[in-house]
C-alpha cells in the first residue's frame, strides 16, 4: 500500500513532512556524506544575519538531563557570504530549503528580506525568537503580540516568498503571538524555539555557559513543545511546523496528531545524523500499518 506523505506550507510543496531545524544541520553540506538529502522534506538553513557574527563567548554548549543548553549566539558568515557561496550549494542539491534570517532591529529584517527576494528564494523563516542574542530591545519580537504583528506586517510586503515565523516558548500565551503572526500575513508558524535555561558548575561555582543562560532543547522540552503546538494549531488557519525534542517516529506522530502540518528535527541530528530519515520512514510505516492513505488524514485527529 502506497501512502501520500506530501504536505504544503504556503507555496512550498514538500514530498514528506519531516524537515531539519535551523542551527542543527548547517545548510546540509556538513551532512551530505552521512544523509541522503533528497529524502528530507526540507532543510531550514542556519540562521543568517546582515553581517558576519562571531557569536557568544565559550563555552557555548552544556549537556543537561535529557537535553542540551546552547548559547551559540547566531554565529554565521553573514548575508553576502550566504548569497555568494552557500546559495549555490543549496540550489545544487534539489532539496527544498527554507532560509532562516534574524536581526536585532526591524530594519535588519527588512534589508535581509529585500536581498533574498531579489534571488527568488521560495521560503523564508523569520527567526524572531532566538534567546541567545543581545539586542537593543529588552525582549524578543516574539514575546509581544504587537511587536510580532508590526514586524511581520512590514516584511510581508517585501517578499513573494512563503513566510514562516519562528515563535518562542518563552511567553505567557502562545496563541496570542501565533494569531498576531497569522493576522500580519505569515503563511505558517514554526514552534517552538528553545526554552531559556541555565546550568552551574558546583565545583567552580560558575555558569556552565559563557553567556550564563542558553536555550534548552532535546527530549526534556517535548511535552511543553507539544502542548504549545496543540494550542497554536487549534486557533490558527495557517500551517504549524512542530519542533522541540522530536527523537523518534512516535514523537513526530504526536506532533502531527496535535495538529502540526510538518515537523522539524533539531537536537536529534547531533546524536544520530540519520534521525530525520529514520523518523520519516517510521511515520510511513505507521500509515501503512494503520491503512491511512495520506498524512493529511492524520493531522489534528487526537481524540479528546
Amino acid at each position: 500500500m502506497g501512502v501520500d506523505l506530501a504536505v504544503k506550507i504556503g507555496k512550498l510543496t514538500l514530498k514528506n513532512p519531516v524537515m531539519v531545524s535551523s542551527g542543527t544541520f548547517g545548510c546540509g553540506e556538513q551532512y551530505e556524506e552521512l544523509v541522503d538529502l533528497k529524502e528530507l522534506g526540507a532543510i531550514t538553513t542556519k540562521t543568517i544575519t546582515l553581517r558576519e557574527r562571531e557569536g557568544n563567548k565559550p563555552p557555548r554548549i552544556a549537556e543537561t538531563y535529557a537535553g542540551m543548553l546552547n548559547a551559540i549566539g547566531l554565529e554565521n558568515k553573514g548575508l553576502n557570504y550566504f548569497c555568494d557561496t552557500t546559495l549555490k550549494y543549496l540550489n545544487s542539491i534539489k532539496t527544498p530549503y527554507i532560509v532562516s534570517v534574524a536581526g536585532e532591529e526591524e530594519k535588519d529584517y527588512s534589508k535581509l528580506i529585500k536581498a533574498l527576494d531579489k534571488l527568488n528564494i521560495e521560503a523564508i523563516e523569520l527567526n524572531i525568537s532566538c534567546p541567545n542574542v543581545k539586542s537593543k530591545k529588552k525582549r524578543m519580537f516574539s514575546q509581544d503580540a504587537q511587536d510580532t504583528f508590526k514586524l511581520v506586517s512590514k516584511v510581508r510586503k517585501l517578499t513573494k516568498a512563503t513566510l514562516i515565523v519562528k515563535l518562542s516558548p518563552n511567553v505567557t500565551d502562545i496563541k496570542e503571538i501565533a494569531l498576531a503572526a497569522q493576522d500580519a500575513g505569515a503563511e505558517a508558524v514554526s514552534l517552538v524555539n528553545t526554552f531559556l535555561g541555565m546550568a552551574i558548575d558546583v565545583h567552580s561555582r560558575k555558569p556552565k555557559l559563557g553567556n550564563i543562560t542558553g536555550g534548552l532543547s532535546g527530549p526534556a522540552i517535548k511535552p511543553l513543545a507539544l502542548r504549545m503546538v496543540y494550542e497554536a494549531a487549534n486557533c490558527l488557519k495557517i500551517p504549524v511546523i512542530g519542533q522541540g525534542g522530536i527523537m523518534s517516529p512516535e514523537d513526530g506522530l504526536e506532533f502531527i496528531l496535535a495538529g502540526a502540518t510538518a515537523i522539524s528535527i533539531g537536537t536529534a541530528n547531533f546524536i544520530e545524523p540519520q534521525s530525520a530519515i529514520l523518523i520519516k520512514k517510521g511515520i510511513e510505516k505507521y500509515l501503512i500499518k494503520n491503512k491511512i492513505k495520506s498524512i493529511k488524514q492524520l493531522r489534528g485527529t487526537i481524540i479528546s
